[in-house]
C-alpha cells in the first residue's frame, strides 16, 4: 500500500499565529478563551470564545483581505506556512507539477461573517450597500478554492462538509487520493470563522456552549463533572500531504504518516451522539484496519472532546470499546481545553497536534480537569503534559460532527521506514 506522510505543517490559532506557537501553547497548557469584548454580545448568554491570537488583518493587507471572508483569510495564512515549511515558495509556478497537486479543505459552515455582514447592510443601508464579492466569499469551497489558486492545484479542489468532521474528512479524502494516484501531493486542513452574534445565540439556545462568562479559560473542560458545553473556536491548520516516493524523491522532511482512515454515521440523531457509541468505535477500529495496526500499537489518542455532558461520556466509551485491553496503555487528551472547539478546522489542528505529540514523545495536558467523571476507564493527560515512550509509535484523533459523522484518523512517527 502506498505510505503518504506529512511534510509541511501550518496553523493560525487561540494559542498563536503559526504552529511553532501554537505547539508550545499546547504543551505547557496555555488557554486561549477570553472574554467577548464588542458590544453585541452584552446581552448575550454566552460572552466567551476563542479568538486567533494574532488577527488576519495584521498579516493580509487590507485591500485584498476585503474580498475574503474571515475563514479564507485564515486558511490562507496556515496554508502558506504549512507550503513554505515543504519547501516551497508561495504562489510561485515552476516548483511543483500543478496537474499531480490537490488541495483538500474543508469547513463546516463557510464564509458566515460575508452572509450575514452583506445582509446587515443591504437590510440597513441597501442593495447598493451589497459587495460584489459576496459570494465568492461566503462559499463553503471559498477557502479551498483561494489556497488551491495561490499554489496552483489542477488535480481537483475539494471541500468536505460534515460538521465537527470536516477536516479530518478532508484528510480522509486527500489519503485516499494520493493512494489513488491521483495526484502526488494536497495540500490538506481545515478552517473556521464563526465568532459572531448569530452562531453565539443559536449554540447557547442548544445549551451547547459553555457559559462561564466569569472564568473563560477554566470555561473548556472535558471530562470535568463541572463541564457545561464546549467554547466557540476560530483558527485554521494545515498539512503538506505527499506520498513518501515524492517526498524521498525532493529530500523533503517528514513528520510522519497518515496511516489510515476510518469513517462511519451514526445515524441516531442530527444532535446527539449515538450514547451506545457504536458508530464513534466504529470509525476507530476501521482506521486501524486501514492503518494495518492494532489497538496495541496506540500509544495516544487526542480525543474529539469538546467538554459537553453526554459527548465526553460517551467518546470514553467507544475508545474502550475500539481498544479493548490496550486502552491501559494510551494516554488520553482534549486540546480543546485550551483552543476552544474550531468546528470545520478542529480535526486538522487536532490531527497535527497528535502527529507532534508523537514526534516530540510528549502529549498536551487536558487542561481544567479538576473534578474528573469517575468510572471513566480512560487515562488522561489531566493538567500537565505527560511523556510517551521512545520507539515507533501510532495515535488516533478523534471527530464527531453533528448530524452523527464519525472519523478518526490513525497516523504514526517519522519511523525506519520512512
Amino acid at each position: 500500500m502506498t505510505e503518504i506522510v506529512i511534510t509541511g505543517l501550518g496553523a493560525t490559532t487561540p494559542l498563536g499565529g503559526d504552529l511553532a506557537s501554537t505547539w508550545a501553547g499546547l504543551l505547557a497548557g496555555r488557554s486561549g478563551v477570553r472574554a467577548i469584548t464588542e458590544e453585541w454580545a452584552e446581552e448575550l448568554p454566552v460572552r466567551i470564545a476563542a479568538y486567533v491570537k494574532v488577527d488576519p488583518s495584521e498579516i493580509i493587507e487590507r485591500v485584498k483581505a476585503r474580498r475574503l471572508d474571515r475563514s479564507t483569510q485564515l486558511a490562507l495564512i496556515a496554508a502558506r506556512e504549512a507550503w513554505e515549511d515543504a519547501g516551497f515558495t508561495w504562489e510561485a509556478e515552476d516548483e511543483v507539477d500543478p496537474q499531480r497537486l490537490s488541495v483538500s479543505l474543508a469547513s463546516g459552515i463557510g464564509g458566515l461573517h460575508s452572509l450575514l455582514n452583506n445582509w446587515d447592510a443591504q437590510r440597513d443601508k441597501g442593495y447598493r450597500r451589497v459587495s460584489p464579492f459576496t459570494i465568492p466569499m461566503l462559499m463553503a469551497n471559498a477557502p479551498a478554492a483561494n489556497v488551491g489558486l495561490a499554489v496552483h492545484a489542477k488535480a481537483g479542489v475539494h471541500t468536505p462538509v460534515s460538521a465537527c468532521a470536516s477536516s479530518n474528512e478532508a484528510i480522509s479524502l486527500a489519503l485516499d487520493q494520493l493512494r489513488l494516484g491521483r495526484a502526488d501531493m494536497a495540500v490538506v486542513g481545515g478552517t473556521e470563522a464563526t465568532i459572531h452574534p448569530l452562531p453565539i445565540a443559536a449554540f447557547g439556545q442548544m445549551q451547547a456552549l459553555s457559559r462561564r462568562n466569569d472564568d473563560p479559560e477554566g470555561a473548556s473542560r472535558p471530562w470535568d463533572r463541572g463541564r457545561d458545553g464546549f467554547v466557540m473556536g476560530e483558527g485554521s491548520a494545515i498539512m503538506i500531504m505527499e506520498t513518501l516516493e515524492h517526498a524521498r524523491a525532493r529530500g523533503a522532511k517528514i513528520y510522519g504518516t497518515i496511516a489510515g482512515s476510518g469513517i462511519t454515521a451514526d445515524s441516531h440523531d442530527i444532535v446527539q451522539p449515538d450514547p451506545t457509541g457504536e458508530g464513534q468505535s466504529g470509525a476507530m477500529v476501521k482506521a486501524l484496519a486501514d492503518a494495518r495496526l492494532s489497538a496495541g500499537d496506540i500509544r495516544h489518542v487526542n480525543a474529539h472532546g469538546t467538554s459537553t455532558p453526554q459527548g465526553d461520556i460517551t467518546e470514553a466509551g467507544s475508545i474502550r470499546t475500539a481498544l479493548g485491553d490496550a486502552t491501559d496503555q494510551v494516554v488520553v487528551t482534549s486540546t480543546k481545553s485550551m483552543t476552544g472547539h474550531l468546528l470545520g478546522g478542529a480535526g486538522a489542528l487536532e490531527t497535527i497536534a497528535t502527529l507532534l505529540a508523537l514526534r516530540d514523545r510528549m502529549v498536551p495536558p487536558t487542561i481544567n480537569l479538576t473534578d474528573p467523571e469517575p468510572d471513566l476507564g480512560i487515562d488522561i493527560a489531566a493538567n500537565v503534559a505527560r511523556p510517551l515512550p521512545d520507539g515507533d509509535l501510532a495515535a488516533i484523533n478523534n471527530s464527531f460532527g453533528f448530524g452523527g459523522h464519525n472519523v478518526a484518523i490513525a497516523v504514526t512517527n517519522a519511523n525506519s521506514t520512512v
